[in-house]
């Protein structure tokens, strides 16, 4: 699905903040690591929800920014699980802002976030078996 035929969110809004002045690139936008870190921790209450404790992140893929976030925007994480392995989550997330002003919403960016299950120690733990509600 391209950019231009996606007309809302897909997943559940796992992260919502404003970015500040504090957060510009020498260009005048929202620098693209502090997009990043709001993504991963965005999709992170996923992952620690379905891994029912501590994850970590050990890859992003396919991340690609094709508007800019600017100051007084409403930065948006729409999170869900796209794969599981034995020990791994696949949160796939997309970044989405609702204009200041206009308050149009628009996607920004979306990438693959994956994480590693990990038990007390800090090593990789099974997933455990999903429960229904």
């Amino acid at each position: 699905m391209t950019d231009q035929q996606q007309q809302e969110p897909q997943g559940e809004l796992t992260a919502r903040v404003k970015p500040m002045p504090k957060d510009l690139n020498s260009e005048g936008d929202i620098f693209g690591g502090w997009v990043m870190s709001q993504m991963d921790l965005g999709s992170a209450v996923l992952a620690v929800r379905r891994a029912s404790g501590r994850v970590a992140t050990v890859a992003v893929d396919s991340m690609h920014f094709v508007r800019p976030v600017r100051v007084g925007d409403l930065f948006n994480c729409y999170s869900r699980i796209v794969r599981e392995g034995r020990t791994s989550i696949t949160v796939r997330v997309e970044a989405w802002v609702e204009r200041r002003g206009t308050f149009q919403l628009e996607k920004v960016t979306e990438a693959d976030f994956t994480f590693v299950a990990l038990d007390q120690d800090g090593r990789p733990t099974p997933l455990p078996a999903e429960t229904t509600p």
